[in-house]
């Protein structure tokens, strides 16, 4: 089983490897930098192949890239979509030297452009990019608060299927459950990802960002939870985690769950391997 967390890198990006075996993880998701900023990766030499060694010698993988928060793909503003585009272009280029295969991206908000328009933008501003052939580029699915884009299954098939590019996508449940997808029970589990396999494809999905919700189903409130404590709750989870579609295929399980009531990113992780063991 293909579990891990979003850990810091804070010291140098080698001792994201340390931080993810301590909290018992085997795969996993970093920042490059701090995410609310315009900043480039800064990976030195010799770091890029410290991570390389500890990844290959202490981690099953796979890593995942998260862009930057700030980054649109779907902004109408010519400023904005050049500095997206931009601080993609880094951060493939920083998952080659890193030997990740994903970078993990949120389509983005429209604003007021409309829907298609939207949709139009992300797939023009991903085919600017130079991708380097052992990474690909991950599109996340989104809690669809205002104009963002991403909410629906519709909107991750549309891109995937015009880009140029060979894309996957990773299914946050927090998001998919805020969006509407509601994954509390056995049968909303089956039917929510006999949907996403229709609609997308159970062949793109890369990777999930396993979160529970604190808000009810179709809020599009984007808030984490412990797993199995929040509003999707156990039974879905156990559900999810154990679907053919998700631990058939081995996808991994990246968690961004909070840390909060003296429990963090380890009592997740197990939390998982327990529901596993209990199908």
């Amino acid at each position: 089983m293909r579990v891990g967390a979003h850990v810091s890198i804070a010291g140098g990006v080698d001792n994201a490897v340390e931080n993810q075996v301590d909290v018992g993880g085997n795969c996993g998701q970093i920042f490059t930098h701090s995410p609310q900023v315009w900043q480039d990766p800064n990976v030195g030499d010799d770091e890029a192949a410290a991570f390389r060694e500890g990844t290959s010698e202490r981690l099953d993988g796979p890593w995942v890239i998260h862009s930057s928060y700030l980054v649109n793909l779907c902004t109408p503003k010519d400023d904005l979509r050049e500095k997206s585009v931009d601080s993609m272009q880094k951060e493939v280029d920083a998952a080659a030297k890193l030997d990740i295969p994903y970078v993990n991206v949120h389509l983005g908000a429209h604003t007021g452009a409309g829907v298609q328009q939207g949709l139009d933008n992300a797939v023009s501003a991903l085919d600017d990019l130079d991708v380097p052939d052992d990474v690909t580029v991950l599109v996340e699915s989104d809690a669809g608060s205002g104009t963002k884009l991403g909410g629906d299954f519709e909107h991750l098939a549309y891109v995937v299927e015009e880009s140029r590019h060979d894309l996957d996508v990773c299914l946050d449940t927090a998001h998919a459950f805020a969006a509407g997808y509601d994954l509390s029970t056995p049968d909303a589990v089956d039917d929510a990802l006999a949907e996403f396999d229709d609609v997308v494809g159970a062949d793109r999905l890369a990777c999930v960002h396993l979160n529970d919700s604190k808000h009810e189903c179709g809020t599009n409130k984007d808030e984490h939870a412990h797993i199995g404590e929040g509003l999707i709750g156990e039974d879905g989870m156990r559900a999810f985690v154990n679907h053919d579609l998700v631990a058939g295929e081995d996808v991994p399980l990246v968690l961004e769950t909070p840390h909060e009531d003296g429990r963090g990113f380890a009592w997740n992780v197990e939390k998982v391997r327990e529901l596993r063991d209990e199908a």
